[in-house]
């Protein structure tokens, strides 16, 4: 199965809000740009607004690696909520986050690639790669593991 794609931002951001229990500021994902059963393809944004630039690092700001993370997490998840496999009320947490490399720093008003290959995806557990590009070189890579619950 493949899914549409969303042509207007204020579509994309509906889209999102959707698919996602998180919110600003801590809703990491603008738009999903292809989604079947094997692969995710994801962008976001980061501004110079976030909320963490103020710290990390005022005279330099980067976007930290938990983030890159939780980003391609995030993607992962909404992807799935697209496609069907996760149902509206479920939750995911990251459980565990295994072979993590970061390549390279992003930076304030950088677009972001993520592109998420499911490992394994069953009613209980989501298993993931992710990397995260900007253009073509890699800034990220991770595996990780999301425990599935339902919010109600």
């Amino acid at each position: 199965m493949h899914v549409e794609i969303i042509e207007t931002d204020e579509e994309r951001s509906n889209e999102i809000e959707a698919l996602l229990p998180h919110r600003e500021p801590f809703l990491f994902v603008d738009a999903i740009i292809h989604a079947d059963a094997d692969k995710i393809v994801a962008t976001h944004v980061f501004t110079e607004h976030e909320f963490f630039f103020r710290g990390h690092f005022p005279q330099y700001p980067v976007v930290p690696g938990v983030i890159l993370i939780e980003t391609m997490a995030q993607a992962g998840g909404a992807g799935l909520r697209k496609l069907g496999v996760l149902s509206g009320d479920a939750l995911f947490f990251l459980a565990s986050i295994d072979k993590v490399k970061f390549r390279r720093q992003v930076r304030p008003g950088e677009a972001l690639r993520v592109e998420i290959e499911n490992l394994r995806v069953s009613p209980q557990t989501i298993k993931q790669a992710g990397k995260a590009y900007i253009g073509d070189e890699l800034a990220a890579e991770a595996e990780w593991l999301c425990l599935v619950r339902r919010s109600s």
